[in-house]
């Protein structure tokens, strides 16, 4: 049963323990686990990474296995659906789109006595993205992870992602990272993905910038091979708070926060609403929708655990409440959205309206899903095309310029007590002894 809470002394307390619901107190126990994955397969490479597939995965692979081959490629394309074709190129299209308008543009700027500064944006020269399988395939996971790396022009795309029974990877997994510009496919998850892709084997390239979410052995992986390789982010359980008022459709709002729980037995699906009547309604709407549900077991201890209705004062105690939640995703079904935007600070997505469901950010929209969790959107962002480009100063002064301003770096390396910084200026200028 999806719980209302009325008494505000409550509310602040049940949001931080579910906004912790990743502090694990095995947590050290997996990150020791974790590290002796990575030296392993730091050590011993390909060796090392089939050994923990078989132990893990329970799937016994041979070094020559590891990379998808053409002939599976043409394979999955045999067997995905015309439907599914067409909905997975539109979804393309639409990220593709989206991205394209956010590529940052190197400039050089011209100032006087032919001083010169610009900034130059070039992309890393190879991506790893991890996608997840176990619970479901994830085709969507694949466009939004390899679309802004293709878009951000990276030479080398590589993509990890476990290994099903036989080896097997989903079709539409292999559809959705051709279509999305993907070089290389490698069967591996886990711990021993995340080492592969950091530091290399014999098989798989060592990459400079690993993506995608994981499971918490995948996340405590990227964690600590992050100063080796980029992250984009430590992702955690997917999450959705919703803020309505009375005009919101309960049915809707239910369907909405059921979405989220369905992820993962962690997934956290909240309500803030200024009308008791609707609480009551998405509480009832939710236990029908919840009957023969496919995902029901999942989805029943997402709710029982990190599921929660809030019945609030005003729309600003709700966006003050959401705003220190920082949901990673937020729906806004009030009846002017766009009146409430300017009191939300923090959040990973934003819908707005009655007819914008979550699912459309998720799929194809053109926004990335790829968000900060568990309170992180208070200080990061989505991955984006800016996730697989890197910047670099660009400085040029001419003679008349370093002249105009040596005393005042002659003055500041000398306070650092830096002699050599001061003397490569003063050696360069007419006054030079």
């Amino acid at each position: 049963m999806l719980r209302i809470i009325t008494q505000q002394a409550d509310v602040r307390a049940e949001l931080q323990r579910i906004c912790d619901r990743t502090h694990d107190e095995q947590v050290p126990n997996k990150e020791a686990t974790v590290r002796e994955v990575l030296q392993a397969v730091k050590r011993q490479g390909d060796k090392a990474v089939l050994h923990y597939t078989t132990e893990f995965d329970k799937q016994t692979l041979k070094p020559e296995e590891l990379r998808v081959t053409g002939s599976e490629m043409d394979a999955a394309y045999q067997q995905v659906s015309k439907e599914l074709m067409g909905a997975i190129r539109l979804a393309c299209r639409q990220i593709e789109a989206f991205h394209r308008q956010r590529v940052p543009k190197s400039w050089v700027h011209f100032g006087d006595d032919e001083v010169v500064l610009g900034k130059r944006y070039t992309p890393v020269d190879r991506a790893g993205l991890y996608v997840p399988g176990g619970r479901a395939a994830y085709p969507s996971t694949v466009l939004m992870n390899a679309i802004p790396a293709h878009v951000a022009a990276v030479p080398r795309i590589v993509m990890v992602t476990p290994p099903g029974p036989g080896g097997a990877i989903n079709p539409a997994v292999l559809v959705a990272a051709q279509e999305a510009g993907v070089q290389e496919i490698y069967r591996v998850g886990g711990a021993q993905a995340i080492a592969a892709l950091a530091y290399g084997t014999e098989t798989i390239p060592k990459v400079n910038v690993i993506t995608g979410p994981g499971n918490i052995y995948v996340t405590l992986a990227k964690k600590l091979v992050y100063g080796t390789v980029g992250i984009d982010s430590l992702a955690g359980p997917s999450e959705v708070l919703v803020i309505a008022d009375e005009t919101a459709n309960p049915v809707h709002v239910a369907a909405d926060l059921l979405a989220q729980a369905e992820h993962d037995p962690m997934a956290a699906a909240i309500l803030l609403t200024t009308d008791a009547a609707l609480a009551k309604n998405v509480q009832v709407a939710l236990e029908r929708q919840l009957v023969d549900h496919p995902r029901r077991i999942d989805t029943e201890k997402a709710i029982a655990h990190y599921g929660l209705i809030i019945v609030v004062e005003s729309l600003t105690a709700a966006a003050e409440l959401s705003n220190e939640f920082a949901p990673e995703h937020l729906e806004l079904e009030v009846k002017d959205p766009w009146a409430l935007l300017p009191q939300i600070r923090h959040a990973g997505a934003i819908f707005l309206g009655y007819s914008t469901p979550e699912a459309v950010g998720d799929y194809l929209a053109g926004p990335n899903h790829t968000l900060p969790t568990s309170g992180a959107a208070r200080y990061a962002s989505a991955l984006g095309v800016e996730t697989f480009l890197k910047h670099s100063s660009i400085i040029q002064y001419s003679q008349t310029a370093l002249e105009n301003v040596a005393s005042a770096i002659d003055v500041l390396a000398t306070a650092e007590g830096l002699p050599s910084h001061a003397d490569s200026v003063r050696r360069r200028i007419k006054l030079e002894e």
